[in-house]
C-alpha cells in the first residue's frame, strides 16, 4: 500500500502552504542541514523579533499532573517574577489537557503556549495553527538530542521546520514493588544469580510469577496487571516482532501501513496470554485508572506506564498509610521486561531480546493565534531552561530530554536517553494519520486479551492473529484515506 510520490506531493504542497501563510518564515538548523541566513533574519524581523511584548497576559496549557502535583503553579510563579518588569503575566490555561488548538485556537480560546507529546502538537503543522520556531534562539538547543528534535521536525529539500521545543522523553516503564516480592525470590527467582529478579527482567517469568500470585490468593491478589487494550503499550509487542506505523524513510509515508509486517502476531500472541493472568479488567481502560491505589494498595504488585506519573504512585503509597520515604524506597521503575525470541511467553528456548516500544517526545510548542510570540518564545526558553527542567524532575519524576541533566541524573534516565538514541524508542509518527491508529488497535486488543478470559478462542492459531492483524491494517488505512475522501 505504497504511493510515495503522492505523499511527496502532499507533503511539499504543505511545507509550501506554511511558507506562504507565515511569510518568509525560520528556517533553523537543525538535522545537519544549514539555515537560509536571509529566512532566518526576516522571521526574527516579522515573527520573533525579540522585543517583548509587555503588559499582557499569557495562557500556557500543561498537563493534569504538572497541575496537580504543583509544577506548573512552580513554574509559573518564577517566570513571572523573570518577567515582571515586562508586565508579562503567566497563567494557566485553565482548560483540558488535551485540548484540540484546532477547535479552540481559531474563535480565541485556544492556549499561547501549549505542551502536549509530539504526535499531538504535530498535527497542527498541516493546520498552520503552530509556529515554526527559531531554534538557534533558545538555550537548549545544544544539550537536546538530534533524535528528540527530530520528533518536531519537517524538511523540505533543504530546509528544516520545528515546531516545538522537546522537555522529557516519554517510553513505558515497569513499576513494582519490591517489598511485594517473595521472600524466597533470590533462591526461587534468580536463575542467573544476577542480584535481579527474574520477573522483572523477562516477561516470561513476570508472565509465571502473576499466575502464581493469582492462583494463590484466589483472584484477590495480582502479579502484573494492565489495560492491555490500551494501543500505545500494548502496540510495543507487535513492533518487537516486526510491525511498524508508517513506512517511507521518514517513517511518516501514510500509504505503507506495516501493523501486520513481518511476525507481528507474535506480539498479539504475547498479549494474549498475558491476559490469562488478569481479568476482564485487562480488556478495559478500568487498570489505567486505578493501577495506582492497588499497586499501593498490594492488590497489584507490578503495571506499566510511563515515568512522568511516578509521583501519583508515590502519593497513593501515602494515602494507604504508608511514609513518602518507604513509597520512594519501594516502588521501583525499571527498563520494560525482555521479551522470548520464540513469540511464545512458555518456550524460552531461543532466549531473549530487547523489547521495542512506543514512546514519544513531549514539548512546548507555541500557537499561531498568539498575539505575544515574543513573550511565548521567552516562556518557553525559560521552562525548558536547566533550572526548571530540573525542577520538573524532581517534582515529577520525568526523563529529561536535556543531556546535560540525563548525565547527572545518570540510572534509569540514562537508559531512556541511549533506548531513545538506538532506536528502542519507536517514536509516534510525527504526522496527523497518527491519530487514526489508536481506536482499531484498542479494538483489536481488547478481543485478544478477553480471547481467553471468556473462552472465546476466536484468536487461538497464529493465523486467526495474522487476520486479525490484516483487518487492523485495513481499518487504519481506510479511516485514514478511504473514508477520510
Amino acid at each position: 500500500m505504497k504511493n510515495i510520490v503522492a505523499f511527496a506531493a502532499v507533503h511539499v504542497a504543505a511545507v509550501l502552504a506554511l511558507i506562504i501563510t507565515f511569510g518568509t518564515i525560520s528556517v533553523v538548523r537543525n538535522n545537519g542541514i544549514t539555515a537560509d541566513t536571509t529566512n532566518s533574519q526576516q522571521t526574527e524581523n516579522e515573527i520573533f523579533t525579540g522585543e517583548l511584548e509587555r503588559n499582557i497576559t499569557l495562557r500556557v496549557l500543561e498537563n493534569n499532573t504538572a497541575k496537580e502535583r504543583g509544577y506548573l503553579k512552580e513554574l509559573l510563579d518564577a517566570f513571572n517574577e523573570e518577567y515582571a518588569e515586562y508586565g508579562i503575566v503567566a497563567v494557566d490555561a485553565n482548560i483540558d489537557q488535551y485540548n484540540d488548538l484546532e477547535q479552540s485556537g481559531p474563535f480565541g480560546y485556544g492556549p499561547d503556549v501549549l505542551y502536549q507529546a509530539n504526535d499531538a502538537i504535530m498535527k497542527y503543522v498541516d493546520g498552520h495553527h503552530i509556529l515554526p520556531l527559531p531554534t538557534d534562539k533558545i538555550d537548549c538547543r545544544e544539550y537536546v538530542s538530534e533524535n528528540a528534535w527530530a520528533a518536531y521536525t519537517t524538511i523540505d529539500s533543504d530546509r528544516s521546520y520545528t515546531f516545538g521545543v522537546p522537555v522529557n522523553v516519554q517510553q513505558p516503564l515497569l513499576f513494582y514493588r519490591d517489598d511485594l516480592l517473595p521472600e524466597n525470590w533470590e533462591q526461587e527467582w534468580d536463575d542467573d544469580k544476577n542480584g535481579v529478579p527474574d520477573m522483572i527482567e523477562n516477561w516470561s517469568d513476570l508472565y509465571y510469577y502473576s499466575r502464581q500470585v493469582k492462583e494463590e490468593s484466589g483472584g484477590a491478589r495480582y502479579g502484573y496487571m494492565q489495560s492491555l487494550c490500551d494501543s500505545y503499550f500494548s502496540l510495543g509487542y507487535l513492533l518487537t516482532y516486526g510491525a511498524y506505523v508508517f513506512g517511507g524513510e521518514d517513517g511518516k509515508d501514510t500509504y505503507d501501513i506495516g501493523i501486520d509486517n513481518a511476525d507481528s502476531y507474535k506480539g498479539a500472541r504475547i498479549i494474549r496470554q498475558l491476559s490469562s493472568v488478569m481479568n476482564m479488567e485487562c480488556t478495559q481502560f478500568t487498570i489505567s485508572d486505578n493501577r495506582y491505589s492497588r499497586l499501593a494498595s498490594g492488590t497489584y504488585f507490578a503495571t506499566m506506564t510511563t515515568p512522568d506519573v511516578y509521583t501519583m504512585f508515590i502519593s497513593e503509597m501515602i494515602k494507604a498509610g504508608y511514609t513518602e520515604e518507604y513509597a520512594r524506597e519501594h516502588v521501583k521503575m525499571v527498563d520494560v521486561p525482555s521479551l522470548p525470541v520464540s513469540g511464545d511467553l512458555e518456550d524460552t528456548s531461543q532466549g531473549f531480546m530487547d523489547m521495542t516500544v512506543m514512546g514519544g517526545v513531549n514539548a512546548y510548542a507555541i500557537s499561531s493565534y498568539t498575539k505575544y510570540p515574543n513573550a511565548s518564545l521567552a516562556f518557553v526558553n525559560f521552562a525548558t531552561g536547566y533550572e526548571m527542567i530540573k525542577k520538573r524532575c524532581e517534582m515529577l519524576g520525568i526523563s529529561p530530554a536535556r543531556k546535560d541533566i540525563v548525565e547527572e541524573l545518570g540510572g534509569l534516565d540514562k537508559t531512556i536517553s541511549d533506548n531513545l538514541d538506538s532506536g528502542s524508542i519507536y517514536l509516534m509518527p510525527s504526522v496527523r494519520a497518527t491519530t487514526q491508529i489508536w481506536s482499531p488497535l484498542e479494538t483489536f486488543f481488547s478481543l485478544i486479551a478477553g480471547d481467553i478470559l471468556d473462552n472465546r478462542n476466536v484468536y487461538a492459531t497464529d493465523e486467526q492473529l495474522r487476520n486479525g492483524l490484516s483487518d487492523v491494517n485495513k481499518q487504519i488505512y481506510d479511516s485514514i484515506h478511504t473514508l477520510a475522501g
